[in-house]
């Protein structure tokens, strides 16, 4: 069976930004899952630090209302992978899943670092790149012309070890309304 991760869609990181095109290919994949009665999984990031954006107690720790609606199960986390100290491990086993699809933010972060640990305790994985965000961008790194996503899903790529589609490609690949 295939699950959908919806990782971080939340208030503290969606209004940091302009992220509709993302949201839009998000909601699409979603309804793609919610079509084929496959599991759709948010993650919920929660800081225990009032600053964070992502405070525990926060309007801007609330998945973001565009697709919160969706979530079959909402699993809270505090590390940038979905699988450390949380239920998603168990929740997976119970649903039957063997298969899981990546969407969500930060892309270089919790995105990935996801993807890794999810093809680490033998999941297929699939990335798909264009229905991920962040919040980052080249000065944030200080490495002027990177693009975040192409990056990340070039790397996860090449390691033969991690599917990475667009979205058309996953269309393609995946949807039954080809």
């Amino acid at each position: 069976m295939k699950a959908l991760l919806v990782i971080d869609v939340q208030n503290g990181i969606v209004n940091f930004g302009e992220f509709k095109e993302e949201l839009l290919v998000m909601e699409n994949v979603i309804k793609d899952f919610k079509d084929s009665k496959s599991p759709v999984i948010f993650m919920r990031h929660v800081d225990d630090m009032e600053e964070s954006p992502l405070y525990k107690d926060s309007v801007g720790s609330e998945l973001h209302a565009s697709l919160k609606d969706y979530a079959d199960h909402v699993i809270e986390k505090q590390t940038p992978s979905s699988f450390v100290n949380t239920s998603l491990s168990e929740t997976l086993e119970k649903l039957g899943v063997e298969h899981l699809f990546i969407t969500g933010f930060n892309t270089e972060f919790c995105c990935m670092f996801t993807a890794i640990a999810a093809f680490d305790r033998g999941y297929n994985v699939t990335f798909i790149e264009n229905a991920t965000g962040t919040v980052n961008n080249e000065e944030t790194y200080e490495m002027p012309g990177l693009d975040i996503k192409d990056f990340v899903g070039t790397v996860l790529h090449w390691s033969n070890a991690i599917e990475v589609l667009d979205y058309e490609e996953y269309v393609e690949e995946y949807t039954v309304l080809k």
